[in-house]
């Protein structure tokens, strides 16, 4: 895969997200009220671009366990509740051939984050000279690509190896973000 720059990375977490909703995301964080560059600022600029009759997409390219599965909801339910908009939650790359049809051919009405992550244990393909991790970080941003073509709200969240402590540094973010000061 070529190397990607983030426009943010925190205590090993990487945001990335393309030229256009950089700039308009850079705007955003700088007006947010969290301190410049925290991962806070940033999702709260994602956040805040989310208005009634959109919805918000969690695409998530990393394991699917219970474990993931009760934080990836815990996220999903507060920006549901905070911002009183439909959100999905779908595992990558499975969804892709459900969901992922409306995010790219629908109406610009999602605001995207994808969730994807370093490999803990990484299994090679017989007779391929790449790994299940390579495929799916390449399916992962092949979708990213898609959606950035359609000019799609995208922000991508990259997490440590340890997803599970990746997570519940995002949700701790979501919480403070979405919470009255």
């Amino acid at each position: 895969m070529p190397p990607e720059t983030p426009v943010l990375e925190s205590a090993g977490i990487k945001l990335y997200t393309d030229a256009d909703n950089a700039e308009f995301l850079s705007a955003l964080a700088a007006q947010s009220g969290f301190p410049a560059g925290s991962l806070e600022s940033w999702i709260a600029a994602h956040i805040r671009r989310i208005q009634p009759g959109d919805y918000a997409a969690f695409n998530a390219y990393v394991e699917m366990n219970e474990t993931h599965q009760t934080i990836l909801q815990a996220i999903r339910l507060c920006i549901r509740d905070r911002k009183q908009v439909a959100t999905t939650l779908g595992y990558g790359p499975r969804f892709l051939h459900s969901t992922g049809q409306l995010h790219k051919g629908g109406p610009n009405t999602g605001v995207f984050f994808q969730i994807t992550s370093d490999d803990a244990q990484d299994v090679s393909i017989p007779a391929k000279r790449f790994s299940f991790g390579i495929l799916q970080a390449a399916q992962a941003t092949g979708d990213f690509m898609a959606l950035s073509s359609r000019h799609r709200r995208l922000l991508r969240i990259h997490l440590p190896a340890d997803v599970q402590a990746g997570l519940e540094r995002v949700k701790q973010a979501v919480d403070v973000v979405t919470t009255d000061k």
